[in-house]
This record gives structure tokens, C-alpha cells and sequence, in this order.
């Protein structure tokens, strides 16, 4: 017995000297624990139950592991194999990882997001769960294929190998599609988020999707927006004679915002008592353009909208660029992880480097850091353009999880016990729901403390805010966590958006805006579409890119 078990350890490792042998114990591999959330989601949905099921399975897993020799079959050279194999390995397990803490799902709009990602971002998701999930599942197997030694032979018989794999592969991947044809169109189409969790094979479909963008678009050049921007009559120009006072339009750009945890739509809780306390408008019905910063951000200060967004043939300048081409002082402030490229021909500034004692603690400042020394940034702009008036954009890191509890001040943390973690599933749920709403309160302190400041600039200016978050969250429903999923599979939760505006009597009356009108439009649809047109309507902007319909506001605007 001894000696039989000997002579297959022998054999086996023999085998895995070999290129193929290498290959395909790394595929199946991948195919197998790699996709446990694949394999969890499909015996959640029912599809592998019965002899039927498990058929189904075994065909799934065949048609992965071959997906995966083909693909390493075109890179199986000496040079080439042990990086390749490596790098999907250490992919496999990142993945894995975080489709079962999070539920989320691979895709190119997800791996932009993983891409443009800081430091700051990333410790977030750190944790022991998932030191363990790379370290077994993707540095130990990486560690034996670095040291296996490979026989790869010459060259023409190694191109022989390869083509043969593929041609073999291939044929494995169609005779597995066709005894199983039925169950896998079915599953696939009822069922669309699962292409989105075979691991890693989602993630190099992304990167290809990624890497031919190029080709369907032109991010060479930028094109102009706007280039007959100007300031109507609405907006006068402060002079000696004349001294009206311009306007001041504060954004603020929320993070992670879910509508439905607001107060003011109707949540339960006293999530936003300072914004009740003022004459503000909460449009309850707003959604999202995408669902993840990366996707909504950059689509948002758009004017193509959308659907138009997703489909552009070349980039074009944004909101900003059309604002500044009017004559208006611009100026992003920043607490995330950047504009997304949205702010880069604008004064901008990010408080990633700012040591403030009270309101930065451990590399991270808290959102008041963006009200800080605000004024002295508006009186460095232009002084020709301050006159005009003025676009300030504050980003938030508002609700940015998974670490929820890192995003508020001690003082500020309205709903205890929260939950302290950021692998969310060992969370009590209501713990994790008082760690989210406890940023949603944090968020009202601070558009409450801009709404003073603003009042506090009513000599100077007449102003106003719009707040508006980017996309929304999942906090569990459905065993969703964070947010991503592409948008027509993604949950009301992630794509709906609080869409907040606080108008002073003196920017209300210069814009010729009956508040009462805008509150009667409460449960109007509104979207992301809206927002390009509906701050230059505010801001009094004439361009050919501004459209009337897609101003929000317009329908409560007496003409001049």
C-alpha cells in the first residue's frame, strides 16, 4: 500500500512537471474552490439541486477549467506560464474573497473602481479573513508553481503542446455547453449575475473590456463643450455702481448616500434633524447613473446622460469646463479619492495631506475638514470671475464603506452599538444599519454647518446648495453588501439618491424660483440625466448644450 501511494505521489508530481499537467491542476484548481461563490450562489438559486443539478455543475466546472486552459494555453512559455498561472492565481483568491464577504460581482465598471482605488480605500478592506482566503487559496499554490521546475522542451514542439491544448480545450468547453445546453440558458438568463462570478475569468473579461476601450473610443482627445457659455441676465456683475451681490452654488457631492435612510423621505429615524430645521427641498424619487464613484461621477457632470455616457464615441469636457468657460470662479474640494478626472482643468484641492488635530485622525480627515479655511480658498480665485460668481464642489467620503464606524467623529455618532468591522457579515444587522445611519446623520451635521456658512456669505452672495449623492448601498438585503453590481442587475438601494436643495430668498428670487412649486415636485422622477442642466438653470449659464427638459428646477422658473 505504502509503495502504491509512493509510486502515484510519484507519478503526480512527474505530471505536474509537465506544462499541461501544471495547467490543468491549476484550472480546476481556480474552477473549483476558486469559484465556491459561484457554487454558493447556484445552490442558493436552487439550480443544483437533483441529479440534474449536480450534472449541470460538473458541466460548469468543465467549461470554466477549459475557458482557463485556453487561455493559458496562449501564454504557455517558459517565460510566460509561471507569471501567467501566479497572477490568476493571486486573482482567483482576491475574487473569491470578496464576492463571498460583500456579494458583489466582477466587472469592467468594478475593476476601474478596484483600479482607482487609494491607499486610504484599500486599508479599508483589510482584514484577517482576508489575509487567510489569499494566502490559502492564492499564495500557496502560487508559491508551488513558482518552484515546480518545468520541462517545456524546444520551441516548435512547445508551440505543438499549445496549440493542441487549445484545440482540446476548446472541444471540451463546446461538448460541455451542449449537454448542458438547456440548464445553462436558462440559468444564465433568468439569472444574469452569475456570468459575473466565474472567478477569474470575470475579471479577464473586464480587463479585455477595459483594454479595448481604445478602440470603441477615442481618449485621445478631449472635446469641447460649451464654447458659447455665457452668463444670462439673471446673473449681474457686481461693479462699483452696480453692486449686486453674484451668486455662490455650493455642491455637495455625496458618497454612498442611500435615499431611503434619509428622515426626510420618510425614514424612521432621526437621521437628519438639522436639514428639518431649514427650508429645504427633498426630492424623494432621484436615481443614480451608475453604481459605483468611478461610473456616476464622471457621468453625472456630463451633458450626454446615461445611457449617452455608456456609449460615447469620445470624451468631452464636463459641467465645470462649461462653467468656467462662462466666466464663473470654479473650485472642487476633495475628501475622497478623487474626481474621477471630472475636476482636472479646475482649481481643486484635496485634503489628503492636511494634519488638522480635531478633524484628521490616522491618515483620514472627517468631512468638516472640507468647510475649513473655505473662504480663504474662494478669495484666491479670480477676483474678475469671483465678481461673476461662484461653483464650489465638495466631495464627500460620506458613507464610504465597508468601514462605516471610520467616517464619523466619536461626538457625532448618534445610534449605538454599531458595528466596528469591515467584514460586514459578522455584523448583528441592526448594528450595521446604526454604523450607516449614523453617516447618513453626520451628513446632515455637515450640510447643515454649509447651510451657515452659506448664510454667513449672504452680504456677499447670493447663495444656494445642492446636495446629491452618487449612488446608493446595499446594507445586506437580499445578502447584498457595499455597492457595484451593474446597473440593470443592481438593487433600488444602490442606484436611488437623495436629492437635497437649499435655496436662500435671495438666490430664490434672482433665479425666479417658486419653492413651493419645487416642493409639489417631491416625488417627481429625477435623475443624474437632470444634474448637468439643472446647475447651470441655477447658475443662470446660455449654452447650446443646456436643455430646458432636463433641468429639474425649470418647471418652477418664472421667466425673466
Amino acid at each position: 500500500m505504502t509503495a502504491a501511494v509512493g509510486r502515484l505521489g510519484a507519478w503526480a508530481a512527474g505530471w505536474l512537471r509537465r506544462p499541461l499537467g501544471l495547467m490543468l491542476a491549476a484550472s480546476l484548481w481556480m474552477a473549483t474552490l476558486g469559484n465556491l461563490a459561484l457554487w454558493q450562489e447556484l445552490g442558493r438559486l436552487g439550480v443544483l439541486r437533483g441529479a440534474g443539478g449536480v450534472g449541470f455543475g460538473v458541466a460548469l466546472a468543465l467549461m470554466v477549467t477549459a475557458g482557463l486552459l485556453m487561455l493559458q494555453s496562449l501564454l504557455a512559455w517558459r517565460w510566460t506560464l509561471k507569471p501567467v498561472l501566479i497572477v490568476l492565481l493571486l486573482a482567483t483568491a482576491a475574487g473569491a474573497h470578496f464576492m463571498l464577504v460583500y456579494r458583489i460581482v466582477i466587472d469592467s465598471s468594478m475593476l476601474t473602481n478596484v483600479l482607482q482605488t487609494d491607499v486610504r480605500e484599500a486599508g479599508d478592506l483589510f482584514n484577517v479573513r482576508l489575509l487567510l482566503t489569499l494566502g490559502l487559496l492564492g499564495v500557496l499554490p502560487a508559491l508551488v508553481v513558482w518552484r515546480l521546475p518545468l520541462q517545456h522542451g524546444r520551441w516548435p514542439r512547445r508551440l505543438g503542446h499549445n496549440l493542441l491544448v487549445l484545440a482540446a480545450s476548446l472541444v471540451l468547453l463546446v461538448a460541455a455547453l451542449l449537454a448542458s445546453f438547456q440548464a445553462m440558458s436558462s440559468t444564465m438568463r433568468n439569472h444574469k449575475h452569475v456570468r459575473y462570478l466565474i472567478n477569474p475569468l470575470n475579471a479577464v473579461y473586464a480587463l479585455g473590456d477595459m483594454a479595448s476601450q481604445p478602440l470603441r473610443r477615442d481618449n485621445r482627445t478631449l472635446q469641447p463643450l460649451g464654447l458659447d457659455a455665457t452668463l444670462g441676465p439673471r446673473t449681474a456683475v457686481a461693479t462699483a455702481a452696480a453692486p449686486a451681490r453674484p451668486p455662490l452654488l455650493l455642491l455637495v457631492l455625496g458618497e454612498t448616500g442611500r435615499a431611503g435612510n434619509f428622515a426626510l423621505n420618510g425614514y424612521g429615524r432621526p437621521t437628519t434633524p438639522e436639514l428639518e430645521k431649514l427650508p429645504v427641498i427633498s426630492w424623494r424619487n432621484a436615481w443614480s447613473c451608475g453604481t459605483n464613484t468611478a461610473a456616476s461621477v464622471p457621468c453625472m457632470f456630463s451633458h450626454l446622460g446615461r445611457e449617452g455616457f455608456g456609449s460615447r464615441k469620445q470624451n468631452h469636457e464636463n459641467l465645470l469646463d462649461v462653467a468656467q468657460r462662462a466666466g464663473l470662479a470654479v473650485l472642487w474640494l476633495d475628501n475622497q479619492a478623487g474626481c474621477k478626472g471630472v475636476c482636472d482643468r479646475v482649481p481643486n484641492a484635496s485634503t489628503a495631506a492636511l494634519k488638522d488635530p480635531v478633524l484628521c485622525q490616522d491618515g483620514e480627515c472627517w468631512d468638516e475638514i472640507l468647510l475649513q479655511g473655505l473662504d480663504e480658498r474662494i478669495a484666491a480665485l479670480p477676483a474678475e470671475r469671483r465678481a461673476r460668481g461662484v461653483l464650489v464642489v465638495m466631495h464627500q467620503m460620506g458613507s464610504h464603506g465597508p468601514a462605516y464606524y471610520k467616517r464619523v467623529p466619536p461626538a457625532h455618532k448618534r445610534f449605538l452599538p454599531e458595528c466596528t468591522t469591515n467584514v460586514l457579515q459578522d455584523c448583528d444587522h441592526a448594528q450595521l444599519v446604526n454604523a450607516y445611519d449614523n453617516t447618513i446623520a453626520y451628513t446632515d451635521h455637515l450640510l447643515g454647518a454649509a447651510v451657515g456658512w452659506l448664510q454667513q456669505r449672504s452680504a456677499a452672495n447670493d447663495t444656494a446648495m445642492l446636495y446629491v449623492a452618487d449612488h446608493g448601498e446595499s446594507l445586506g438585503e437580499n445578502n447584498l453588501y457595499l455597492h457595484g453590481l451593474p446597473y440593470a442587475l443592481a438593487p433600488d438601494v444602490q442606484k436611488r439618491v437623495p436629492w437635497i436643495t437649499w435655496l436662500s430668498p435671495a438666490f430664490a428670487q434672482r433665479s425666479g424660483l417658486d419653492t413651493a412649486c419645487l416642493r409639489g415636485r417631491a416625488d417627481n422622477e429625477v435623475t443624474h440625466d437632470h444634474y448637468f442642466h439643472s446647475v447651470l438653470g441655477l447658475l443662470d449659464v446660455r449654452t447650446s448644450a443646456y436643455q430646458a427638459p432636463l433641468d429639474a428646477y425649470a418647471a418652477c422658473r418664472r421667466p425673466v
